[in-house]
């Protein structure tokens, strides 16, 4: 379909749909009136089938007939637009819209207000894929699954969603929802998410050791050194391995392997294009010999409040060689260190396969099997993995809410947001999770590429990637559905006048309303982790309360340096003033911090901060909203990335008592 025709061939397409299901409507009601027949057996509430038993499978509708409604539905015309609506047959008089004679009672008064109310809301959602690029293939399965519809070449009017191939700025959105976050790429590179998850490592080490020891380069490349040699005095036994990633890097592209700090690679890129370097971890668990990582897919639904999902299964992909731990003669081989499909792909030992269970690219699930089979406590394994994915998301949210404040400031128009993540996560030989890295823009592609002779390549569909990444972008969008209540509703209230007392009941202890929506889907493969297991996480969000208390009483942006007036304007809000700091007093202050802060080093600029947080008096809730007047003014920005360890010290011990309001 030509971009320029788009609008117009959809228009006709719908009234040609809509003619026909008007007459079919027709001809359904005439065969009624004549026939004299109730309300199907389907409306008044059938039984929830059991875990496992199989859908009744119905013929597909042709190319020129429209859909038919599910069944315990009333008869509507799908993707149908409101200017449409006069074309449709009245009922007879002396019926009421589901062919029973009419009465004078109000219930058919209400059934009548009811089937209006089925029409608006009988609408199919939205979706704008013109940016999806390269998960089209999969969202095109989903959205055709869900039966909703979707808009390959934008829309003029709004969409209800938005699906983004790369970033939040791919396109300007008004309204709506859209599946990225301001700022979720670049809070996600390797430098920022390193630094996030550093400033946890310094408030709660035992809490945060799932995640490597890292150094950012060039910046800390002499502390690196400096604390590789006194471990190595410390302990001449330890021969270490350390892997380099450039900062923007994926697909492997860069990644290489050292045994010692001076192999670093300085010269060249390395000046304009920060690296993060890690402790290798030698002892992976190998499956048939060989290393894997594990691609685990992750929808954070809600940034505030936090909601986090997970799905059930994820992809494992394979090195192409058998292990051996790292030594200065295999470093190079980079099928046997690096688990990246995009490189592996391309050894001769890769194996496309469309089972589950083999291949170098499978199922999560399948490995879970095989370790069950040998005594894993898998229970053990997703109770970790589930720590994992809570606690990382939770390192980053601080800074993705200043992101978002900036971009869709509170009280203005804009779109609500929500994310898949792709989590790249290593099980150690004990079983261990250890977080890698984590992507905003997981690939969804559900094909490969197959070599049909030298220098030929043909796309084919891959199952293994149909099987869970279909899955977890349909059952995102039907968790963040606009319409979902809507359609809950308008089911329910079907079922309850049409009916009897004990059908009702039946209803109510088979759970059918809620079920049969979506009767003709599977069951939603994301789990909830977050507010489930709220509880047991809560108290690791210090950071997070400190930039939620950024946002409230700033009044700024939050990605803009803290000048005279911001700092007044946050003194004013939080009511630090008092008769000895008067503002006057707190501009000389402002000049005087500034001036001593652009001439100190960075161990300076420490002591400097601990003896300006004396100039406040302290006293409970105020001590937290003190806290950040001196952190933002000795910061000189508001930023939660640069933080040393002595003002998370002090932060730890400020807001150890829990803020409310």
């Amino acid at each position: 379909m030509r971009r320029g025709s788009s609008e117009r061939e959809l228009a006709v397409q719908w009234e040609v749909e809509a003619v026909a299901a008007a007459k079919a409507e027709a001809e359904a009601k005439a065969q009624a009136t004549a026939e004299q027949i109730g309300v199907d057996a389907g409306a008044a509430g059938e039984p929830e089938r059991k875990a496992g038993e199989e859908q009744p499978s119905a013929p597909a509708p042709g190319p020129e007939q429209p859909c038919a409604a599910e069944e315990g539905d009333a008869l509507v015309l799908p993707r149908m637009p409101p200017a449409l609506h006069a074309h449709q047959p009245k009922p007879a008089r002396d019926l009421c819209p589901h062919g029973k004679p009419r009465s004078k009672g109000p219930s058919c008064k209400r059934s009548g207000v009811r089937r209006s109310d089925e029409h608006g809301s009988q609408r199919p959602v939205t979706v704008d894929s013109s940016k999806a690029r390269t998960s089209l293939d999969a969202l095109k399965i989903s959205i055709r699954q869900l039966k909703w519809k979707e808009f390959p070449f934008g829309r003029r009017l709004p969409c209800d969603i938005y699906w983004h191939g790369v970033s939040f700025h791919d396109n300007d959105i008004l309204s709506g929802q859209v599946n990225k976050f301001p700022g979720m790429t670049e809070m996600v590179r390797k430098v920022t998410l390193s630094r996030a998850v550093r400033i946890m490592q310094n408030l709660f080490p035992e809490e945060y050791n799932f995640y490597p020891r890292s150094w950012i380069l060039p910046d800390e490349f002499q502390l690196f050194v400096t604390q590789v040699r006194m471990v190595k005095d410390g302990n001449p036994s330890w021969k270490p391995t350390f892997i380099v990633k450039p900062d923007g890097g994926c697909q492997g592209d860069g990644i290489y392997l050292i045994k010692d700090p001076s192999d670093i690679r300085l010269t060249g890129t390395l000046q304009s294009r920060p690296a993060v370097v890690q402790e290798y971890i030698c002892k992976p668990l190998l499956i048939d010999k060989l290393k894997f990582d594990i691609r685990l897919y992750v929808l954070l639904k809600s940034l505030d409040p936090l909601e986090i999902y997970i799905a059930k299964d994820g992809l494992s992909r394979f090195c192409t060689e058998p292990y051996q731990e790292p030594s200065p003669q295999n470093l190079h081989r980079v099928f046997m260190h690096l688990t990246n499909y995009s490189l592996n792909i391309h050894s001769s030992n890769f194996i496309h396969s469309d089972s589950a269970s083999t291949g170098s690219k499978r199922t999560f699930s399948s490995i879970l099997c095989k370790l069950s089979s040998k005594g894993v406590d898998i229970k053990k394994v997703w109770s970790d993995i589930i720590s994992l994915v809570i606690k990382t998301v939770i390192a980053l949210t601080p800074e993705l809410k200043v992101f978002y404040q900036s971009d869709i400031p509170t009280g203005r128009p804009g779109p609500t947001c929500f994310q898949i993540l792709g989590f790249d996560i290593l099980l150690m030989k004990n079983l261990k999770p250890m977080l890698l890295e984590v992507n905003a823009n997981p690939s969804m592609r559900i094909e490969h590429e197959c070599e049909l002779s030298p220098g030929v390549f043909e796309n084919v569909p891959s199952l293994v990637d149909e099987e869970v990444k279909v899955a977890v972008i349909r059952d995102t969008l039907r968790l963040i559905d606009p319409l979902k209540k809507k359609k809950e509703n308008r089911y329910q209230q079907l079922q309850k006048p049409l009916a009897g007392k004990e059908d009702s009941l039946d209803s109510e202890l088979t759970g059918a309303p809620d079920s049969s929506p979506e009767a003709h889907l599977p069951s939603i493969c994301l789990k909830q982790v977050f507010p489930k297991y709220a509880k047991q996480f809560n108290y690791l969000r210090l950071v997070d309360r400190m930039a939620n208390l950024f946002i409230r009483f700033l009044g700024i942006k939050g990605t803009m340096k803290l000048g005279p007036t911001g700092f007044r304007t946050f003194i004013r809000n939080c009511k630090l003033s008092s008769s000895s700091l008067s503002m006057a007093a707190v501009d000389i202050l402002y000049i005087d911090i500034t001036r001593r802060w652009n001439s100190m080093t960075l161990d300076q600029r420490d002591s400097a901060f601990l003896a300006f947080a004396k100039h406040f008096p302290t006293r409970c809730v105020r001590d937290t909203l003190q806290f950040i007047g001196c952190l933002i003014a000795s910061t000189h920005a508001v930023s939660v990335g640069d933080w040393s360890g002595q003002q998370l010290a002090l932060a730890r011990k400020e807001l150890s008592v829990e803020v409310e309001g």
